[in-house]
Protein backbone atom coordinates (compact mmCIF):
# COMPACT_ATOMS: atom_id res chain seq x y z
CA UNK A 1 0.00 0.00 0.00
CA UNK A 2 1.43 3.37 -1.00
CA UNK A 3 1.86 5.62 2.06
CA UNK A 4 1.59 9.35 1.43
CA UNK A 5 2.54 12.01 3.94
CA UNK A 6 1.07 15.46 3.73
CA UNK A 7 4.31 17.22 2.83
CA UNK A 8 4.80 14.95 -0.20
CA UNK A 9 1.50 13.60 -1.47
CA UNK A 10 -0.59 16.69 -0.76
CA UNK A 11 1.92 18.76 -2.74
CA UNK A 12 1.44 16.36 -5.63
CA UNK A 13 -2.33 16.43 -5.25
CA UNK A 14 -2.31 20.22 -5.29
CA UNK A 15 -0.15 20.31 -8.40
CA UNK A 16 -3.20 20.42 -10.63
CA UNK A 17 -5.08 23.05 -8.63
CA UNK A 18 -5.60 25.83 -11.13
CA UNK A 19 -4.90 28.76 -8.83
CA UNK A 20 -2.59 27.20 -6.28
CA UNK A 21 0.32 25.90 -8.36
CA UNK A 22 2.56 23.17 -6.91
CA UNK A 23 1.94 24.53 -3.42
CA UNK A 24 -0.08 27.41 -2.01
CA UNK A 25 2.02 30.55 -1.99
CA UNK A 26 -0.38 32.62 0.11
CA UNK A 27 -3.06 32.03 2.70
CA UNK A 28 -5.60 33.19 0.13
CA UNK A 29 -4.48 30.29 -2.07
CA UNK A 30 -5.05 27.87 0.81
CA UNK A 31 -8.65 29.03 1.23
CA UNK A 32 -9.45 29.46 -2.46
CA UNK A 33 -12.07 27.08 -3.91
CA UNK A 34 -9.33 25.24 -5.78
CA UNK A 35 -7.10 25.04 -2.72
CA UNK A 36 -9.92 23.84 -0.47
CA UNK A 37 -11.23 21.23 -2.91
CA UNK A 38 -7.72 19.90 -3.48
CA UNK A 39 -7.38 19.38 0.26
CA UNK A 40 -10.81 17.80 0.57
CA UNK A 41 -9.83 15.33 -2.14
CA UNK A 42 -6.50 14.67 -0.42
CA UNK A 43 -8.36 13.96 2.82
CA UNK A 44 -10.73 11.56 1.05
CA UNK A 45 -7.75 9.82 -0.51
CA UNK A 46 -6.16 9.45 2.93
CA UNK A 47 -9.40 7.93 4.23
CA UNK A 48 -9.37 5.44 1.36
CA UNK A 49 -5.74 4.41 1.98
CA UNK A 50 -6.40 4.03 5.70
CA UNK A 51 -9.47 1.89 5.06
CA UNK A 52 -7.60 -0.21 2.51
CA UNK A 53 -4.80 -0.86 4.99
CA UNK A 54 -7.41 -2.41 7.32
CA UNK A 55 -9.21 -4.36 4.60
CA UNK A 56 -12.36 -2.22 4.53
CA UNK A 57 -12.01 -1.33 0.83
CA UNK A 58 -9.69 -2.75 -1.81
CA UNK A 59 -6.16 -1.50 -2.34
CA UNK A 60 -6.96 -1.00 -6.02
CA UNK A 61 -9.84 1.34 -5.19
CA UNK A 62 -7.65 3.31 -2.78
CA UNK A 63 -4.93 3.64 -5.40
CA UNK A 64 -7.40 4.94 -8.00
CA UNK A 65 -8.95 7.42 -5.57
CA UNK A 66 -5.47 8.68 -4.63
CA UNK A 67 -4.37 8.91 -8.27
CA UNK A 68 -7.48 10.91 -9.16
CA UNK A 69 -7.52 13.09 -6.05
CA UNK A 70 -7.01 16.24 -8.10
CA UNK A 71 -9.36 19.00 -9.20
CA UNK A 72 -8.60 17.89 -12.73
CA UNK A 73 -11.11 15.15 -11.90
CA UNK A 74 -13.55 17.51 -10.18
CA UNK A 75 -13.66 20.81 -12.13
CA UNK A 76 -14.91 23.79 -10.17
CA UNK A 77 -17.53 24.78 -12.72
CA UNK A 78 -19.09 21.31 -12.64
CA UNK A 79 -19.11 21.32 -8.83
CA UNK A 80 -20.82 24.72 -8.82
CA UNK A 81 -23.50 23.45 -11.21
CA UNK A 82 -24.07 20.35 -9.09
CA UNK A 83 -24.22 22.40 -5.91
CA UNK A 84 -26.85 24.68 -7.43
CA UNK A 85 -29.02 21.59 -7.74
CA UNK A 86 -28.04 19.63 -4.59
CA UNK A 87 -27.37 22.51 -2.18
CA UNK A 88 -24.69 20.39 -0.47
CA UNK A 89 -21.04 21.14 -1.24
CA UNK A 90 -19.75 17.69 -0.25
CA UNK A 91 -22.33 15.82 -2.29
CA UNK A 92 -21.71 18.14 -5.23
CA UNK A 93 -17.97 17.42 -5.18
CA UNK A 94 -18.52 13.67 -4.78
CA UNK A 95 -21.08 13.63 -7.61
CA UNK A 96 -18.63 15.25 -10.03
CA UNK A 97 -15.63 13.24 -8.87
CA UNK A 98 -17.39 9.85 -8.99
CA UNK A 99 -18.17 10.35 -12.67
CA UNK A 100 -14.41 10.00 -13.30
CA UNK A 101 -13.99 6.86 -11.16
CA UNK A 102 -14.47 3.17 -11.86
CA UNK A 103 -17.44 1.40 -10.30
CA UNK A 104 -15.23 -0.08 -7.58
CA UNK A 105 -13.58 3.23 -6.66
CA UNK A 106 -16.92 5.06 -6.90
CA UNK A 107 -18.43 2.77 -4.27
CA UNK A 108 -15.33 3.05 -2.03
CA UNK A 109 -15.14 6.85 -2.09
CA UNK A 110 -16.41 8.49 1.12
CA UNK A 111 -17.33 5.03 2.43
CA UNK A 112 -18.66 5.14 6.00
CA UNK A 113 -17.57 8.75 6.57
CA UNK A 114 -19.50 11.94 7.21
CA UNK A 115 -19.16 15.40 5.71
CA UNK A 116 -18.25 17.13 8.94
CA UNK A 117 -15.28 14.79 9.48
CA UNK A 118 -13.93 15.58 6.04
CA UNK A 119 -14.43 19.33 6.21
CA UNK A 120 -13.21 19.77 9.77
CA UNK A 121 -10.08 17.78 8.97
CA UNK A 122 -9.68 19.92 5.88
CA UNK A 123 -10.10 23.09 7.93
CA UNK A 124 -7.50 21.90 10.43
CA UNK A 125 -5.09 21.30 7.53
CA UNK A 126 -5.88 24.71 6.05
CA UNK A 127 -5.31 26.49 9.35
CA UNK A 128 -2.08 24.58 10.00
CA UNK A 129 -0.78 25.35 6.49
CA UNK A 130 -1.77 28.99 6.88
CA UNK A 131 0.01 29.27 10.21
CA UNK A 132 3.09 27.84 8.52
CA UNK A 133 2.95 30.60 5.90
CA UNK A 134 2.28 33.25 8.54
CA UNK A 135 5.18 32.05 10.66
CA UNK A 136 7.54 32.10 7.66
CA UNK A 137 6.58 35.72 7.03
CA UNK A 138 7.01 36.48 10.70
CA UNK A 139 10.49 34.93 10.48
CA UNK A 140 11.33 37.34 7.66
CA UNK A 141 10.11 40.23 9.79
CA UNK A 142 12.22 38.99 12.70
CA UNK A 143 15.27 38.83 10.43
CA UNK A 144 14.64 42.40 9.23
CA UNK A 145 14.19 43.61 12.81
CA UNK A 146 17.39 41.81 13.81
CA UNK A 147 19.28 43.75 11.13
CA UNK A 148 17.71 46.97 12.39
CA UNK A 149 18.63 46.19 15.99
CA UNK A 150 22.23 45.38 15.04
CA UNK A 151 22.55 48.57 13.01
CA UNK A 152 21.28 50.69 15.91
CA UNK A 153 22.64 48.68 18.83
CA UNK A 154 24.47 51.78 20.07
CA UNK A 155 22.29 54.56 18.64
CA UNK A 156 21.29 56.70 21.64
CA UNK A 157 17.74 57.93 22.06
CA UNK A 158 15.56 58.97 24.95
CA UNK A 159 13.42 56.35 26.61
CA UNK A 160 9.91 57.50 27.43
CA UNK A 161 7.55 56.39 30.17
CA UNK A 162 4.00 57.72 30.39
CA UNK A 163 4.87 60.08 27.54
CA UNK A 164 7.73 61.74 29.42
CA UNK A 165 11.49 61.64 28.95
CA UNK A 166 12.82 59.08 31.41
CA UNK A 167 16.31 57.66 30.78
CA UNK A 168 18.64 57.35 27.82
CA UNK A 169 18.66 54.04 25.96
CA UNK A 170 19.41 52.90 22.40
CA UNK A 171 17.10 52.45 19.45
CA UNK A 172 18.45 48.92 19.10
CA UNK A 173 17.09 48.18 22.56
CA UNK A 174 13.62 49.34 21.50
CA UNK A 175 13.73 47.04 18.48
CA UNK A 176 14.96 44.18 20.67
CA UNK A 177 11.76 44.47 22.71
CA UNK A 178 9.75 44.05 19.50
CA UNK A 179 11.82 40.99 18.56
CA UNK A 180 11.25 39.34 21.93
CA UNK A 181 7.51 39.86 21.69
CA UNK A 182 7.28 38.45 18.16
CA UNK A 183 9.36 35.44 19.22
CA UNK A 184 6.80 34.68 21.90
CA UNK A 185 4.06 34.86 19.28
CA UNK A 186 5.97 32.32 17.20
CA UNK A 187 5.99 30.01 20.22
CA UNK A 188 2.25 30.40 20.67
CA UNK A 189 1.57 29.67 17.01
CA UNK A 190 3.81 26.60 17.22
CA UNK A 191 1.77 25.33 20.15
CA UNK A 192 -1.53 26.02 18.37
CA UNK A 193 -0.25 24.30 15.25
CA UNK A 194 0.73 21.21 17.24
CA UNK A 195 -2.83 20.94 18.54
CA UNK A 196 -4.26 21.51 15.06
CA UNK A 197 -2.14 18.65 13.78
CA UNK A 198 -3.81 16.36 16.30
CA UNK A 199 -7.22 17.51 15.07
CA UNK A 200 -7.63 15.02 12.24
CA UNK A 201 -10.95 13.27 12.85
CA UNK A 202 -12.96 10.29 11.58
CA UNK A 203 -15.48 9.67 14.32
CA UNK A 204 -18.77 9.66 12.42
CA UNK A 205 -21.98 11.72 12.63
CA UNK A 206 -22.17 12.05 16.44
CA UNK A 207 -18.57 11.12 17.23
CA UNK A 208 -19.31 7.51 18.18
CA UNK A 209 -17.41 5.88 15.26
CA UNK A 210 -20.71 4.65 13.78
CA UNK A 211 -20.34 3.69 10.12
CA UNK A 212 -16.62 2.91 10.22
CA UNK A 213 -16.85 -0.61 11.60
CA UNK A 214 -15.25 -2.43 14.50
CA UNK A 215 -11.76 -1.11 13.73
CA UNK A 216 -12.83 2.53 13.44
CA UNK A 217 -10.33 3.83 16.00
CA UNK A 218 -7.45 2.09 14.24
CA UNK A 219 -8.63 3.42 10.88
CA UNK A 220 -8.69 6.96 12.29
CA UNK A 221 -5.14 6.58 13.58
CA UNK A 222 -4.01 5.28 10.19
CA UNK A 223 -5.86 8.15 8.51
CA UNK A 224 -3.91 10.71 10.53
CA UNK A 225 -0.69 8.89 9.70
CA UNK A 226 -1.56 8.98 5.99
CA UNK A 227 -1.80 12.78 6.32
CA UNK A 228 1.60 12.87 8.01
CA UNK A 229 0.08 13.83 11.35
CA UNK A 230 0.44 12.43 14.89
CA UNK A 231 -2.17 10.37 16.70
CA UNK A 232 -5.47 12.29 16.74
CA UNK A 233 -7.29 13.34 19.88
CA UNK A 234 -9.29 10.51 21.41
CA UNK A 235 -12.24 12.75 22.23
CA UNK A 236 -14.92 13.85 19.79
CA UNK A 237 -13.98 17.51 19.59
CA UNK A 238 -16.48 18.57 16.90
CA UNK A 239 -18.82 20.18 19.40
CA UNK A 240 -15.85 21.75 21.22
CA UNK A 241 -14.07 24.36 19.10
CA UNK A 242 -11.34 25.23 21.59
CA UNK A 243 -8.42 24.53 19.26
CA UNK A 244 -9.82 26.81 16.57
CA UNK A 245 -10.66 29.41 19.21
CA UNK A 246 -7.12 29.22 20.57
CA UNK A 247 -5.76 29.93 17.10
CA UNK A 248 -8.11 32.91 16.72
CA UNK A 249 -7.10 34.23 20.15
CA UNK A 250 -3.41 33.90 19.26
CA UNK A 251 -4.02 35.81 16.04
CA UNK A 252 -5.91 38.52 17.95
CA UNK A 253 -2.99 38.92 20.34
CA UNK A 254 -0.49 39.01 17.47
CA UNK A 255 -2.53 41.73 15.78
CA UNK A 256 -2.55 43.82 18.96
CA UNK A 257 1.22 43.49 19.20
CA UNK A 258 1.68 44.55 15.59
CA UNK A 259 -0.72 47.46 16.18
CA UNK A 260 1.41 48.53 19.15
CA UNK A 261 4.51 48.57 16.97
CA UNK A 262 2.60 50.49 14.30
CA UNK A 263 1.36 53.03 16.83
CA UNK A 264 4.86 53.58 18.18
CA UNK A 265 6.26 54.11 14.69
CA UNK A 266 3.31 56.41 13.99
CA UNK A 267 4.14 58.52 17.05
CA UNK A 268 7.92 58.54 16.57
CA UNK A 269 7.53 60.05 13.10
CA UNK A 270 5.26 62.85 14.23
CA UNK A 271 6.60 66.30 13.39
CA UNK A 272 7.34 67.10 17.02
CA UNK A 273 9.46 63.97 17.52
CA UNK A 274 10.72 63.08 14.04
CA UNK A 275 12.97 60.17 15.02
CA UNK A 276 11.83 57.79 12.27
CA UNK A 277 9.98 58.13 9.00
CA UNK A 278 8.28 55.90 6.46
CA UNK A 279 9.97 56.24 3.10
CA UNK A 280 7.13 56.56 0.60
CA UNK A 281 7.44 55.91 -3.16
CA UNK A 282 8.28 58.90 -5.30
CA UNK A 283 5.22 60.79 -6.43
CA UNK A 284 3.18 59.76 -3.39
CA UNK A 285 0.63 62.42 -2.40
CA UNK A 286 -0.23 62.45 1.32
CA UNK A 287 -2.54 65.42 1.35
CA UNK A 288 -4.53 67.18 -1.35
CA UNK A 289 -4.42 70.49 0.51
CA UNK A 290 -1.08 70.42 2.38
CA UNK A 291 1.71 69.37 0.00
CA UNK A 292 4.37 69.42 2.74
CA UNK A 293 2.83 66.49 4.59
CA UNK A 294 4.16 62.93 4.50
CA UNK A 295 1.46 60.88 6.21
CA UNK A 296 2.29 57.59 7.96
CA UNK A 297 0.18 55.23 5.86
CA UNK A 298 1.89 51.94 6.74
CA UNK A 299 1.87 52.37 10.50
CA UNK A 300 -1.72 53.57 10.39
CA UNK A 301 -2.68 50.36 8.55
CA UNK A 302 -1.15 48.25 11.32
CA UNK A 303 -3.20 50.11 13.91
CA UNK A 304 -6.33 49.34 11.88
CA UNK A 305 -5.54 45.61 11.77
CA UNK A 306 -5.13 45.68 15.54
CA UNK A 307 -8.73 46.86 15.80
CA UNK A 308 -10.38 44.63 13.19
CA UNK A 309 -8.71 41.23 13.64
CA UNK A 310 -9.63 40.89 17.32
CA UNK A 311 -13.25 41.62 16.40
CA UNK A 312 -13.17 38.80 13.83
CA UNK A 313 -11.57 36.51 16.41
CA UNK A 314 -14.40 37.16 18.85
CA UNK A 315 -16.89 35.43 16.55
CA UNK A 316 -14.73 32.30 16.48
CA UNK A 317 -14.34 32.45 20.26
CA UNK A 318 -18.13 32.66 20.56
CA UNK A 319 -18.43 29.36 18.70
CA UNK A 320 -16.88 27.55 21.70
CA UNK A 321 -20.34 27.83 23.31
CA UNK A 322 -21.86 25.31 20.97
CA UNK A 323 -24.81 22.93 20.54
CA UNK A 324 -24.69 19.25 21.49
CA UNK A 325 -22.36 16.94 19.54
CA UNK A 326 -22.07 18.54 16.13
CA UNK A 327 -24.36 21.48 15.56
CA UNK A 328 -21.69 24.12 15.23
CA UNK A 329 -22.50 26.72 12.63
CA UNK A 330 -20.37 26.71 9.51
CA UNK A 331 -19.94 30.45 9.13
CA UNK A 332 -17.27 30.76 11.84
CA UNK A 333 -15.25 28.23 9.81
CA UNK A 334 -15.44 30.52 6.78
CA UNK A 335 -14.54 33.47 8.98
CA UNK A 336 -11.40 31.62 10.10
CA UNK A 337 -10.22 31.73 6.51
CA UNK A 338 -10.91 35.46 6.29
CA UNK A 339 -9.08 36.01 9.58
CA UNK A 340 -5.97 34.17 8.43
CA UNK A 341 -5.96 35.92 5.04
CA UNK A 342 -6.14 39.29 6.81
CA UNK A 343 -3.37 38.21 9.18
CA UNK A 344 -1.07 37.54 6.27
CA UNK A 345 -2.05 40.92 4.77
CA UNK A 346 -1.19 42.58 8.09
CA UNK A 347 2.25 40.98 8.23
CA UNK A 348 2.85 41.93 4.58
CA UNK A 349 2.20 45.56 5.53
CA UNK A 350 4.45 45.23 8.57
CA UNK A 351 7.30 43.72 6.53
CA UNK A 352 6.96 46.52 3.98
CA UNK A 353 6.97 49.15 6.74
CA UNK A 354 10.15 47.80 8.33
CA UNK A 355 11.92 47.63 4.97
CA UNK A 356 11.02 51.27 4.26
CA UNK A 357 11.72 52.65 7.74
CA UNK A 358 14.32 55.42 7.92
CA UNK A 359 16.01 56.22 11.24
CA UNK A 360 17.02 59.81 12.02
CA UNK A 361 19.90 59.40 14.46
CA UNK A 362 20.54 63.14 14.62
CA UNK A 363 16.98 63.85 15.65
CA UNK A 364 17.15 61.10 18.26
CA UNK A 365 20.25 62.74 19.72
CA UNK A 366 18.68 66.19 19.62
CA UNK A 367 15.56 64.98 21.42
CA UNK A 368 17.68 63.28 24.06
CA UNK A 369 19.56 66.53 24.65
CA UNK A 370 16.31 68.40 25.31
CA UNK A 371 16.40 66.79 28.73
CA UNK A 372 20.13 66.22 28.68
CA UNK A 373 21.72 65.84 32.09
CA UNK A 374 18.30 65.69 33.79
CA UNK A 375 18.03 62.15 32.45
CA UNK A 376 20.85 61.20 34.83
CA UNK A 377 19.09 62.20 38.05
CA UNK A 378 18.79 58.55 39.11
CA UNK A 379 22.58 58.13 38.93
CA UNK A 380 23.10 61.20 41.09
CA UNK A 381 20.72 59.87 43.75
CA UNK A 382 22.56 56.55 43.73
CA UNK A 383 25.94 58.27 44.14
CA UNK A 384 24.69 60.41 47.04
CA UNK A 385 22.78 57.68 48.88
CA UNK A 386 25.83 56.30 50.81
CA UNK A 387 26.69 59.85 51.87
CA UNK A 388 23.36 61.38 52.92
CA UNK A 389 20.85 58.53 52.73
CA UNK A 390 18.39 57.53 50.01
CA UNK A 391 15.44 59.72 51.02
CA UNK A 392 17.51 62.87 51.58
CA UNK A 393 19.38 62.37 48.31
CA UNK A 394 16.10 61.94 46.38
CA UNK A 395 14.63 65.11 47.93
CA UNK A 396 17.69 67.22 47.16
CA UNK A 397 18.03 65.99 43.57
CA UNK A 398 14.31 66.43 42.89
CA UNK A 399 14.40 70.00 44.19
CA UNK A 400 17.42 70.77 42.00
CA UNK A 401 15.68 69.25 38.96
CA UNK A 402 12.55 71.32 39.54
CA UNK A 403 14.66 74.48 39.80
CA UNK A 404 16.46 73.59 36.57
CA UNK A 405 13.12 73.10 34.75
CA UNK A 406 11.71 76.36 36.12
CA UNK A 407 14.73 78.58 35.63
CA UNK A 408 16.38 77.03 32.60
CA UNK A 409 19.68 76.82 34.49
CA UNK A 410 21.92 73.79 33.85
CA UNK A 411 21.10 70.89 36.16
CA UNK A 412 24.76 70.75 37.22
CA UNK A 413 24.57 74.34 38.47
CA UNK A 414 21.31 73.87 40.40
CA UNK A 415 22.76 70.77 42.05
CA UNK A 416 25.99 72.50 43.08
CA UNK A 417 24.03 75.50 44.37
CA UNK A 418 22.55 73.30 47.10
CA UNK A 419 24.87 73.49 50.09
CA UNK A 420 24.10 69.99 51.32
CA UNK A 421 25.13 68.54 47.98
CA UNK A 422 28.13 70.70 47.16
CA UNK A 423 29.79 69.61 50.41
CA UNK A 424 29.26 65.95 49.57
CA UNK A 425 30.35 65.73 45.92
CA UNK A 426 32.74 67.70 43.76
CA UNK A 427 31.80 69.32 40.49
CA UNK A 428 33.97 67.09 38.28
CA UNK A 429 32.47 63.89 39.70
CA UNK A 430 28.98 65.32 39.29
CA UNK A 431 29.71 66.34 35.70
CA UNK A 432 30.73 62.76 34.89
CA UNK A 433 27.55 61.43 36.49
CA UNK A 434 25.43 63.82 34.44
CA UNK A 435 26.73 62.76 31.02
CA UNK A 436 23.43 62.01 29.20
CA UNK A 437 25.16 59.46 26.96
CA UNK A 438 26.62 57.45 29.83
CA UNK A 439 25.31 54.09 31.02
CA UNK A 440 24.10 52.75 27.67
CA UNK A 441 25.92 49.44 28.07
CA UNK A 442 22.82 47.76 29.44
CA UNK A 443 20.83 48.61 26.32
CA UNK A 444 23.54 47.26 24.04
CA UNK A 445 23.90 44.09 26.10
CA UNK A 446 20.16 43.53 25.94
CA UNK A 447 20.27 43.77 22.15
CA UNK A 448 23.01 41.13 22.02
CA UNK A 449 21.13 38.79 24.37
CA UNK A 450 17.80 39.12 22.56
CA UNK A 451 19.36 38.59 19.14
CA UNK A 452 21.20 35.48 20.33
CA UNK A 453 18.03 34.00 21.85
CA UNK A 454 15.96 34.88 18.79
CA UNK A 455 18.45 33.27 16.43
CA UNK A 456 18.30 30.06 18.45
CA UNK A 457 14.49 30.12 18.38
CA UNK A 458 14.38 30.64 14.64
CA UNK A 459 16.81 27.76 14.03
CA UNK A 460 14.76 25.45 16.23
CA UNK A 461 11.44 26.43 14.69
CA UNK A 462 8.63 24.34 16.16
CA UNK A 463 10.76 21.38 17.16
CA UNK A 464 10.01 22.06 20.85
CA UNK A 465 6.57 20.64 20.10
Amino acid sequence: MMRCFLGVCLAALLANAASAGPAPLTVRDVFSPAGENARVMAVEAAVARAQASHGVISAAAAREITRKASIEYAPLDEIAAANARLHHRMEALLYVWRKRLSNEARAALHYGTTTVDIYDTTLSLQISSSLGLIMKRNDRILAALADLAKAHRDTPMVGRTLGQHALAMTFGKKVAVWIGELDRHQERLCEARARLDRSMILKGPVGSYAGLGARAGEIEASFALELGKPAPYADDWHGARDVYAETAADIALLSRTVARFGQEIFLLQSTDIGEVREALPGGTVSSSSMPQKVNPAGSEALMHYGRTLPRMSEVILDDVVNFYERDNTSRPNALMGDLLIETENMLTEFEKLISNLEIDEDHMRANLLKSGSLLRSQGVVQALTPRIGREEAAREVKAAAEESYASGKPFLDTLMARAKLSSMIDRDELARLLDPFADLEGSAAQVDAVLAASEISRRRGCERN
